[in-house]
């Protein structure tokens, strides 16, 4: 399987989509001295690849230093998207979408095809990471088919793909809302004016808890967490289930002692066989990718250590 992946470059020009498995044929003549860029525009089955490159402003940077391993959708990849969608995309206006778009197929370093099938995911300069399927002689990258391997440029690596990779658009607020299990904390961080910050850059990692979880807290607490004179206590409580400035996904956490928090206090994390703990809530599902971090779903409320102190509660007759 490896040998069949790793074959020394391959493109399929006239039929790829329509094959079943990849098929080697000759590769065009192409100097190892070219840059990433170059090369596709030698190629000359990546017209739509290139057109976008230069629209986004990222032939520049692909044409650096690097190293860069690009998964290179073909021009038929292109064609596969709905109609309309590559002219839409090609606006001006529309620049920071394609740029996210085309930073998916991009991944830091040079990462040749006996690598790739090794791995499960691969992080990507889009900051999300894509899946690495392999099945017999087929390898599939988020449900794309590679097609050719191992295109050697002088600033990194270019794969063939079939389809065009499309990551995640929406932030982590976004997939929260569309979700439809997060209402309650959708709720407190409006209402703890935390949104704006949530939809920003990050990147972030959000500890999730569902309404489920929040229906376990002491009755009334949620209703005077909520109140305008309690904004502190509750923001305190949600920068509690934000990890600041990574996307820490499950596979990086479970190797954690603790995870730090946008409050400043650290959240201890424990594994038991397959079971893992945040605190006192537990991992019900991880890895819900956004454009700006990832979430992972709590079934508890997790409470900093000061807001269950004495007189640190919110104003109000509930308790928590």
């Amino acid at each position: 399987m490896l040998n069949v992946f790793a074959t020394s470059f391959v493109l399929a020009v006239s039929s790829l989509g329509s094959q079943a498995s990849p098929v080697a044929t000759q590769a065009p003549a192409v100097s190892k001295q070219a840059t990433i860029v170059d090369t596709a525009v030698a190629v000359g089955n990546f017209k739509t690849l290139v057109a976008a490159v230069q629209a986004a402003g990222l032939a520049e940077t692909l044409s650096g230093a690097g190293p860069f391993t690009v998964f290179a959708p073909t021009d038929e990849a292109f064609a596969k998207l709905p109609a309309g969608t590559v002219d839409t995309l090609l606006k001006p206006e529309n620049k920071a979408k394609l740029a996210a778009i085309l930073t998916y197929h991009v991944v830091p370093g040079s990462v040749k095809a006996a690598d790739v099938v090794k791995v499960k995911h691969l992080g990507t300069v889009n900051g999300q990471r894509v899946g690495i399927k392999v099945e017999g002689p087929k390898v599939m990258v988020d449900g794309a088919l590679v097609s050719a391997t191992d295109i050697g440029c002088s600033n990194g690596v270019i794969h063939v793909i079939d389809s065009v990779m499309l990551p995640v658009d929406g932030t982590v607020v976004d997939v929260a809302v569309k979700n439809g299990s997060f209402k309650t904390l959708v709720a407190a961080v409006q209402a703890a004016g935390l949104a704006e910050t949530l939809a920003g850059k990050g990147p972030f990692t959000i500890l999730a808890p569902t309404d489920e979880a929040f229906a376990k807290l002491p009755a009334g607490t949620l209703e005077m967490l909520l109140k305008p004179e309690n904004k502190k206590q509750l923001v305190e409580i949600l920068s509690y289930h934000v990890v600041p400035n990574v996307t820490a996904y499950s596979d990086s956490v479970v190797k954690m002692k603790e995870v730090p928090t946008l409050l400043g206090k650290p959240i201890g994390v424990k594994v038991v066989g397959d079971k893992v703990m945040l605190g006192g809530a537990n991992v019900v599902a991880v890895d819900v990718e956004s454009s700006n971090g990832v979430i992972h779903v709590l079934d508890a409320v997790l409470l900093p250590p000061a807001a269950a102190a004495a007189g640190d509660q919110p104003k109000g007759n509930a308790k928590y």
